[in-house]
């Protein structure tokens, strides 16, 4: 499975951006897709993640109620809209894979995206 994430940019405080995160390969035998971010100085860290066949939905604290992930079966296609973006917000965002389970932690995914920058600015 290869991963293509974009729709990273620079955005104020109190904006939009969503992301989206292209699966080609086999993209039929994809479990889960998640989305990790990196800020400068910071380890990676979980954002949210989606089980794909149900929709099932997890986040983390820092972005419940302002982010929202979802999928589009038809495209391989996952996605991150992400609202009311903060400072704190801005990060490399990483989308990933796994065939076997959903989880929060980097372990859980063998495939990953590029990373997509996304800067919010105060």
């Amino acid at each position: 499975v290869q991963l293509q994430a974009s729709g990273g940019g620079l955005v104020q405080a109190g904006g939009s951006l969503r992301l989206s995160c292209a699966a080609s390969g086999r993209p039929d035998s994809t479990y889960a897709m998640s989305w990790f971010r990196r800020a400068p100085g910071k380890e990676r860290e979980f954002v949210a993640a989606i089980r794909w066949s149900s929709g099932n939905t997890y986040y983390s604290d820092s972005v419940k109620g302002r982010f929202t992930i979802s999928r589009d079966n038809a495209k391989n296609t996952g996605y991150l809209q992400m609202n009311s973006l903060k400072p704190e917000d801005t990060a490399v965002y990483y989308c990933a894979a796994s065939r076997r389970l959903v989880g929060t932690t980097r372990g859980a995914y063998e495939y990953w995206g590029q990373g997509t920058l996304v800067t919010v600015s105060s």
